[in-house]
C-alpha cells in the first residue's frame, strides 16, 4: 500500500500523540518518517520513543527542507502554525495543521491565499467534526428540515485547567506566546463547530476576563452574546476554573430543540412550527405539543485517527477532508471578535476589523512578560466528546 510519508513538526502533547497514533498503525496509510522540535528535551524524547527510521530535526525548517516528506503534521506554538505552513507549501508538502489556524485573522488569510494557490491538500485538525453528535446537529440545523434556528447557547465550562497546567510551559497563557488563553487554545474546536452548525454571527458582544482565575495574561473566563444575520441569537460562555463544569450546547429551532450533554443528543420536537402555532392558537398560555426522543446515532467518533486518515486519502486519492484548513478562519475569526469586543468594550461587526485587531494585539505582545516552565504535569485525554488537550 502507498503510504504518505508524514513529518511531525512540534511533538509535545498533541504532537506525541500524533507519532502514537501511527506508530500503533491506526493510520495504516500514513508513514511516520521525521520529527522536529525545538526543546532538546522534547527531541531526546523521540531517540528513544520513536523508529530509528524517523529522522530528527532541531525545528520545522530544517525537516521542510529535508526531502523525506510529503507532507507536515504542524502541532507548534499559535504563532508559527501559517509560517511553517506556507513554507512547506513552498516546498510541495501538503499541510495538516493543529488548531488554532493561527493567532490573527490576517495571517491565516495569507495562509489560505497560499494553500489556494498551492493546490496541495490543506486540512485543520478539528476532529470535534467526526463526532457523531455533532456531525448529526450539522446536518439537522443546516438541512432546515426543522426551520430557521432561534436561538443557541453554549456552556462549555468543563475545560479544567490548575495552576501547574499553566507553568508548565513558558509559551503558556502569554499574549506573545500564545496570543490568547481558553479562546485560543481550548475553545478552538468548540468555535469551530458553533460556526460550522449554526453559521457565523453578524454581530458580537463579549466580555473576556484575564487572569480572574490564575496566575495569568490571558483570558481564562468568557461570556459572550452572538446575533445571527437571520435574527437568531446566541450565548457562549467558557472558563478553565470551573469544576465539574458542564459542556452543554442548546439550539432552538422554528419545530424544534436539540440538546447536547452528557455524551447524548435529545431531540425535542415540536407537532407544529412554534412560528405557525404563536399565530393561529386561541391558547394564550400553552405551548405547542413537544414529543422529547433521544436521537439515533451512528456512534462513529474516530477524532484524530479519523481526520488523519481522511488526509492521507485526500493525498493518495483526492478524498474528501474532514475540515479544509481554509475553514480554519471562521472560528478564529469569531476568537478574534471576541477579544475585540472586551477591549474595545462594545459590540464588534462581522467581517472584523483585521488592522484594528492586530494593532491591539501587538499593544499586548509588547508588555507580554515569557516566563520559564518550572513543572511537569500529567495529562488526562479524557475529556467531553473526545475533545484533545492542549
Amino acid at each position: 500500500m502507498k503510504q504518505v510519508k508524514l513529518g511531525i513538526i512540534g511533538i509535545g502533547n498533541m504532537g506525541s500523540g500524533h507519532c502514537g497514533n501511527i506508530l500503533n498503525g491506526l493510520t495504516p496509510e500514513i508513514a511516520l518518517t521525521a520529527v522536529a522540535d525545538l526543546r532538546e528535551s522534547r527531541r531526546d524524547w523521540a531517540k528513544t520513543a520513536l523508529p530509528r527510521t524517523a529522522a530528527i530535526f532541531n525545528d520545522g525548517d530544517s525537516l521542510i527542507a529535508s526531502g523525506l516528506c510529503d507532507a507536515v503534521l504542524i502541532a507548534t506554538p499559535h504563532y508559527d502554525h501559517p509560517r511553517l505552513a506556507m513554507l512547506a507549501m513552498e516546498h510541495g508538502l501538503h499541510v495538516m495543521c493543529e488548531k488554532p489556524a493561527g493567532v490573527y485573522t490576517k495571517q491565516v488569510r495569507e495562509m489560505n491565499e497560499a494553500a489556494e494557490k498551492s493546490g496541495l491538500v490543506f486540512g485543520m485538525m478539528f476532529n470535534q467534526r467526526t463526532n457523531c453528535i455533532y456531525r448529526k446537529m450539522h446536518e439537522i440545523v443546516q438541512s432546515r428540515e426543522y426551520g430557521e434556528m432561534k436561538r443557541m447557547s453554549w456552556l462549555i465550562t468543563d475545560w479544567y485547567r490548575s495552576q501547574a497546567y499553566y507553568n508548565s510551559g513558558g509559551w503558556r497563557a502569554t499574549w506573545d506566546g500564545e496570543g490568547g488563553g481558553v479562546l485560543l487554545n481550548q475553545c478552538p474546536h468548540n468555535l469551530d463547530l458553533l460556526q460550522w452548525i449554526c453559521g457565523m454571527p453578524s454581530r458580537v458582544r463579549a466580555f473576556c476576563h484575564n487572569g480572574k482565575w490564575h496566575d495569568i495574561e490571558v483570558e481564562d473566563d468568557v461570556t459572550a452574546y452572538l446575533e445571527f444575520p437571520n435574527g437568531a441569537t446566541g450565548v457562549f460562555v467558557t472558563t478553565t476554573a470551573d469544576a465539574p463544569g458542564t459542556n452543554r450546547l442548546e439550539i432552538t429551532l422554528e419545530k424544534a430543540k436539540l440538546v447536547a450533554e452528557n455524551d447524548k443528543l435529545t431531540l425535542y420536537e415540536l407537532e407544529i412550527s412554534e412560528r405557525e402555532y404563536c399565530f393561529q392558537t386561541t391558547e394564550g398560555f400553552q405551548k405547542p405539543p413537544c414529543h422529547e426522543k433521544e436521537v439515533v446515532l451512528d456512534g462513529a467518533n474516530p477524532q484524530h485517527v479519523g481526520v488523519l486518515n481522511a488526509f492521507a486519502g485526500a493525498v493518495l486519492r483526492g478524498e474528501p477532508l474532514v475540515a479544509d484548513g481554509a475553514e480554519g478562519i471562521h472560528g478564529l475569526e469569531l476568537s478574534n471578535a471576541m477579544h475585540l469586543s472586551s477591549w474595545l468594550e462594545k459590540p464588534v461587526e462581522f467581517p472584523i476589523d483585521e488592522d484594528l485587531f492586530l494593532e491591539k494585539l501587538n499593544a499586548l505582545r509588547a508588555s507580554s512578560v515569557k516566563k520559564e516552565a518550572v513543572q511537569e504535569i500529567t495529562f488526562d485525554t479524557a475529556n467531553s466528546y473526545g475533545s484533545q488537550v492542549r
